[in-house]
């Protein structure tokens, strides 16, 4: 049964609003996700590189006569080009680490926060879509509507588990004394550190393999936005003729 037009009308002005702001809204949402993930894959190969440096170098025992001595057995070429990460004699945790982790606990609160309220904004969504199955004229375009809604949903939930990974990729970091001398005498040792660098980075490439897919997916609704928002305007427009 058709729905009646004068109820039908302001419905769907209000939809054919959100096809147009939202469909705005998530083509900056399928390229700035991309942009996160080549960040963290920065990240996760500068701990890489330093990972596989101290998997298998000699500790050095010489004292240095400047604090701002490189240090020549804790520092890798790769990880200094790729993020700046550099160990001096005379220093602690680089500036550059902490940044990362830094940037890593910030990068879980958007994504946490991203997650939560596009989940809300999906539930509130499904509701509405319900209202328009009575509607003839877009029945041939609810699959388009509701893969639309259900390809954000799903990223949200991406987001919010982006979000734990990254904090506990931070808490691994977190778990690393970075200062010379510990660095050294766990090279002398068991070479704990270097493993765990190994496991934040794979928490980290995998967050950022997650934030492509959630890219994708949200790059997945643009043309059904435009078929539901055609679709949803010619039918504006013949109720309000």
């Amino acid at each position: 049964m058709a729905h009646d037009p004068q109820a039908a009308s302001p419905l769907l002005e209000a939809v054919l609003n959100l096809a147009h702001f939202h469909q705005e809204h998530e083509r900056f949402y399928s390229s700035a996700p991309l942009e996160t993930a080549v960040r963290l894959q920065r990240h996760a190969r500068t701990l890489q590189a330093l990972a596989d440096r101290w998997s298998t170098v000699v500790p050095s025992v010489r004292t240095a006569r400047n604090p701002y001595e490189g240090a020549e057995d804790l520092n890798s070429e790769a990880a200094i080009a790729l993020d700046g990460a550099l160990f001096m004699e005379g220093e602690g945790r680089p500036a550059e680490i902490t940044a990362m982790i830094g940037e890593l606990r910030a990068d879980a609160e958007g994504f946490a926060g991203g997650g939560e309220w596009l989940a809300d904004a999906m539930q509130s969504s499904w509701k509405v879509a319900a209202s328009l199955i009575e509607i003839d004229d877009l029945a041939d375009v609810m699959g388009e509507r509701h893969r639309i809604i259900t390809n954000d949903w799903l990223a949200a939930n991406m987001q919010t588990l982006i979000a734990q990974m990254l904090v506990r990729a931070a808490e691994m970091l977190d778990h690393v004394d970075f200062t010379p001398g510990a660095l050294r005498a766990d090279m002398a040792g068991g070479r704990v550190s270097p493993r765990r660098l190994h496991s934040a980075a794979e928490v980290i490439s995998r967050a950022a393999d997650l934030c492509g897919e959630s890219s994708r997916l949200v790059h997945d609704n643009q043309r059904r936005w435009r078929v539901f928002r055609e679709r949803a305007d010619q039918v504006v427009q013949r109720h309000t003729d």
